[in-house]
């Protein structure tokens, strides 16, 4: 080999170096946080050409031009038929709290969707018995069921509810059904749900699928994370509960007792509509089917049922990538800065950016009694340690933090703001959530709604043990590093 072959190697690897880390240095900045910016710019600093290879992958968070435009033609072509204008008009009319009145403003500038009133509500927190639910309201459709959840599964559990929906076929009911590509393809049954499937009259699509063959290629950690089941119009489902059984169909889980807990709503009157809303853009988008008649039906009276709470305000939010705003983090740091009194918080994956940071300590900081609900373990090694890194900031400034007890996994989404409103729904208080994926939540007011969800919380808070700041500061250097290190990967997107 010629002595000037490794001169010339060399002197190339170091200019497309510098041409990595220039392009790096004009690229990173444009329309992102400054915290991710500086992370990937970090990233490609110290290993440049795998920094670059894994920014290809990963650094863009759009859903392709493609995508894009059919979820705005559905969006348009839905909400015109959907006739929300006499919700919108119901909302003028009905006094509400300034506050109130100013979150409902803002998520209808952000999600389209107005804030209806003469709901009916029930919070389920038994998680074979939301399934029991489900397939009972599925039992008695006569028209259509559309469910969507991100991880499904056809398992000992779930089959009573897919056997419903293979009856309901059978007797003439339309049912289509979502679920996420790669949410349930890691899931040990995901193939025999197929199976189970395939020889059925269930119209189903997977969301956001990765088939590099088909053209469909995009960053591969995208993904659809709502949780929804509308039944002809009549009744909806919603909230944080996957449809599978609690231990997500691993022996690991089995045999350690490691369940999901989880909180859902039952929902009757006009928010069912807004749900169904959601789910007809996201059908759409997956399968070409427009639903717009079926999203311009008015729901009916809600029925009465015993302790059901009656006469609850509703506003649906969704948000994801498709969407200029992050919708969900716009609303709830709009709502953490309101609260005058008490925040009772719930996020199993507690991993916020600056903003939701300071809003938090903020609030605890000027006198607000805050606390947030934890696992004290977690399913994801990851977004552990990245959200352990953010309880010294939070203990200092005021928040008490709760640790929902080993071996169980606190899944549930929620939160309350003073005895004003609460937030249920599908979306964790992290960056992913905020950025990432296709969340969907329910902004709730009246005090009695907010009773009921602190009746939750005060189960929660008994089964708990409080963290303390002196118990954490003497935590190892090792889990110290750890967290630390899984923050900065946090906040790459």
């Amino acid at each position: 080999m010629p002595y000037w072959v490794p001169v010339l190697l060399s002197a190339a690897l170091v200019v497309a170096n510098v041409a990595i880390v220039v392009c790096a240095l004009i690229v990173l900045p444009g329309g992102r946080r400054p915290q991710t910016a500086m992370a990937w710019l970090l990233l490609i600093l110290a290993i440049p050409f795998l920094g670059f290879v894994l920014f290809l992958l990963f650094g863009r968070t759009s859903v392709g031009k493609k995508r894009r435009a059919l979820q705005a033609e559905v969006n348009a072509a839905i909400l015109a038929a959907a006739h929300l204008e006499d919700i919108e008009d119901h909302e003028r009319r009905v006094e509400l709290p300034p506050l109130v009145q100013s979150f409902a403003r803002l998520n209808r500038h952000l999600g389209v969707l107005p804030l209806s009133f003469g709901n009916t509500v029930e919070l389920i927190e038994d998680y074979q018995g939301g399934i029991e639910m489900m397939a009972r309201e599925v039992a008695a459709a006569t028209d259509y069921v559309h469910v969507q959840f991100y991880i499904s599964a056809w398992d000992e559990m779930t089959a009573p509810f897919f056997e419903e929906l293979v009856r309901a076929t059978e007797r003439g009911v339309k049912v289509r059904f979502l679920f996420d590509h790669i949410g349930s393809k890691g899931i040990p049954v995901y193939k025999e749900m197929l199976a189970k499937l395939e020889p059925t009259s269930i119209e189903w699509a997977a969301m956001l699928p990765i088939r590099p063959l088909k053209g469909e290629v995009r960053r591969p950690d995208l993904r659809n994370h709502r949780k929804i089941l509308v039944v002809d119009g009549r009744v909806a489902f919603s909230g944080s509960q996957n449809l599978i059984e609690p231990h997500y169909d691993k022996p690991k889980n089995q045999k350690l007792g490691r369940a999901w807990v989880e909180l859902m709503a039952r929902v009757e009157g006009p928010v069912v509509q807004e749900l169904n809303v959601v789910f007809a853009t996201d059908w759409f988008t997956e399968t070409g089917e427009n639903l717009q008649h079926l999203a311009a039906e008015v729901p009916p009276v809600p029925s009465e049922r015993p302790g059901a709470l009656t006469g609850v305000g509703v506003q649906v939010v969704p948000s994801g990538p498709g969407f200029a705003t992050e919708n969900n983090l716009r609303l709830f740091n709009a709502m953490l800065y309101s609260a005058e009194r008490r925040l009772s918080l719930t996020s199993p994956y507690f991993v916020p950016d600056d903003s939701l940071l300071y809003a938090v300590t903020t609030a605890a900081q000027r006198g607000v009694e805050v606390e947030l609900f934890v696992g004290a373990t977690a399913d994801q090694f990851m977004v552990a340690h990245a959200q352990r890194s953010y309880y010294e900031a939070l203990l200092r400034a005021g928040v008490r933090i709760w640790l929902y007890p080993e071996p169980f996994v606190l899944h549930a989404k929620h939160f309350t703001v003073d005895d004003t409103v609460a937030v249920v729904g599908s979306s964790n208080m992290d960056m992913r959530s905020f950025a990432l994926n296709y969340e969907v939540v329910m902004m709730m007011t009246g005090a009695e709604v907010v009773v009921r969800l602190s009746e939750v919380q005060d189960h929660y808070r008994a089964l708990s043990t409080e963290l303390t700041l002196e118990d954490w500061v003497q935590r190892s250097r090792k889990d110290t590093y750890l967290d630390n290190l899984m923050r900065l990967t946090a906040t790459i997107q």
